[in-house]
């Protein structure tokens, strides 16, 4: 990134999908480089693939907002209510934050949580969560320096296509 004034944040349209989803699969394939074999990730890149991010941004479910570095998407975050179960109506999830490779330490991903918080509260939400892989040191520490703190009772196995991965719920508070 050239400059941090060159980064932009706003909220998605149906133009931006595609580069969404191309950051999604970069940014998922340089975080489980380390994680998994190149066997192991190709079916974590498919179930990415497949998310269709026209329909979130269409119907809002999640709100999804990017990161624009001088014409180029180069991150993204996906935040709405809380899609546990037996969660209350304030709390909110950070379903996705995903962030170019290549931008990696620049201030991206900080600019997105900001402005998903600024969502979330906008919405009325006093709590918000994250699941995030437990091998994913970088993520960990990513939430872990925004205030989140990992909630090691609810660690359980997901399935990625063929792929087992374990997951913690990360939670903080938003005011």
């Amino acid at each position: 990134m050239s400059s941090s004034s060159s980064l932009e944040v706003r909220s998605a349209t149906l133009r931006d999908a595609k580069a969404i989803t191309e950051v999604h699969l970069e940014a998922t394939r340089a975080a489980y480089r380390d994680l998994l074999t190149a066997e192991q990730i190709l079916p974590v890149l498919a179930l990415a693939g497949q998310v269709d991010w026209r329909e979130a941004i269409e119907f809002s479910e999640p709100q999804v907002h990017l990161a624009n570095d001088q014409g180029q998407v180069v991150g993204f975050v996906g935040f709405d209510r809380s899609r546990d179960k037996g969660t209350p109506p304030t709390a909110g999830e950070i379903w996705a934050l995903q962030v170019a490779e290549s931008h990696w330490g620049q201030g991206v991903g900080l600019a997105l949580w900001d402005c998903a918080r600024e969502g979330l509260l906008e919405e009325g939400c006093i709590s918000v969560s994250v699941w995030v892989p437990l091998r994913n040191e970088r993520a960990l520490r990513f939430f872990e320096l925004a205030g989140f703190k990992r909630d090691m009772a609810t660690a359980k196995t997901v399935a990625m296509g063929t792929v087992k991965v374990e997951e913690v719920r990360l939670k903080r508070n938003l005011a």
